[in-house]
């Protein structure tokens, strides 16, 4: 999927081109959304959420929970769909989509939530796109 043509992957341009202002802060340059102010933080309905820079399918809508952060949480992404880097501090670890890049949050590992992985991925709404069930 690494091929040179991949649509998924431009240039910081074409970005600025195709995402509104808000959506290139927070999904080209790591930016965050305030807390409580997402669409998607206190939504609830059967779907799946995309990546709202290139629209590949990142999280299935019964892996989401209320995790009482301020932005939606999700327990797990589909498979191969979310990278992981740490931050360069170590305090924290970055989640990108694994297609385009596009920064979508931060994920925490044993904070004691009761879902099967222990984990929070504390994702921006404006770095996702819900589509309903059908």
């Amino acid at each position: 999927m690494a091929s040179g043509g991949s649509s998924k992957q431009r240039s910081e341009e074409e970005w600025r081109a195709i995402l509104s202002p808000e959506q290139f802060r927070i999904l080209r340059q790591k930016g965050t959304e305030l807390p409580g102010t997402g669409e998607y933080n206190k939504f609830k309905a059967d779907g799946v959420y995309n990546c709202a820079g290139c629209g590949t399918p990142l999280y299935k809508s019964d892996t989401k929970f209320d995790s009482g952060c301020g932005w939606p949480a999700f327990f797990e992404g589909l498979p191969g769909a979310i990278n992981r880097t740490p931050d360069p501090d170590g305090r924290r670890v970055e989640i990108t989509c694994a297609a385009c890049g596009g920064h979508l949050g931060h994920v925490f590992k044993g904070e004691g939530f009761k879902t099967p992985t222990d984990e929070r991925h504390c994702v921006n709404s404006v770095s996702i796109k819900f589509t309903p069930a059908s």
